[in-house]
């Protein structure tokens, strides 16, 4: 397991995908397809592998967490039918684990991301709570050296006015405009490539315990911090 790792050809088909991006092509190139899936998904087993040393994941396989390379075209723009990507996802097991793990290989455009993506609107309304009760151990964690090294700060979608039932000069009004909350970590293509690549995809997920484990705690208790799991 040790010597799996990412192949230049794997790259190299995402770009013909890119640049032939049809069914017939597809077609005439599925042996080449499942070669490479077969690859990917030897990888993705080296980084569960990697990753069930510091955190309990919930996905079975590594194949199991990859996505299907068939574009969903009903509710998107996008309309070719094949993704230009290799992606895949980890969910940490139990509701006492909370927070999810994505990862996106493609050359010039690889990235692991981590955290809350579509909040339930309880959870959200929770996390908020939080927030305008006491926003000082986010804050501690957010502006940690190594947070800000390998994150550089939390990202997500934010709405531009102050959410409902908040105060607006509440000093975590900045954080409450926040809808998701997400940590992102991009990769050079020689990293990728490198022998060693899915543990440094597992130890920047391990840099994202601190975020999500605090987030895990406000989830999983009420505003008086009783667990309610």
């Amino acid at each position: 397991m040790s010597k799996i790792k990412i192949l230049p050809s794997n790259l190299e088909f995402l770009k013909q995908i890119k640049k032939n991006n049809n069914r017939d092509w597809f077609n005439a190139h599925k042996e080449q397809y499942l070669k490479e899936h077969e690859n990917i998904v030897a990888f993705a087993d080296k980084l569960l592998f990697e990753m069930n040393k510091h955190d309990v994941i919930e996905n079975p396989s590594g194949k199991k967490s990859l996505h299907r390379i068939y574009r969903d075209t009903r509710f998107s723009k996008e309309k070719t039918p094949y993704k230009t990507n290799w992606s895949g996802g980890f969910q940490r097991a139990t509701k006492k684990r909370r927070g999810g793990y994505y990862f996106h290989i493609e050359s010039g455009n690889t990235f692991v991301a981590g955290g809350f993506w579509g909040p339930e609107p309880k959870d959200l309304k929770r996390i908020r709570d939080e927030f305008a009760y006491d926003a000082k151990p986010l804050r501690k964690i957010l502006k940690s050296k190594n947070f800000v090294a390998v994150f550089g700060k939390l990202q997500g979608e934010q709405i531009k006015t102050t959410p409902k039932g908040f105060d607006a000069n509440n000093p975590a009004i900045d954080l409450l405009r926040f809808k998701q909350f997400i940590v992102v970590k991009e990769f050079k293509d020689k990293d990728v490539l490198s022998e060693n690549f899915a543990k440094q995809m597992s130890d920047t997920f391990k840099a994202m315990r601190p975020f999500l484990d605090y987030m895990t705690e406000v989830l999983t208790t009420d505003i008086n911090g009783i667990s309610v799991v």
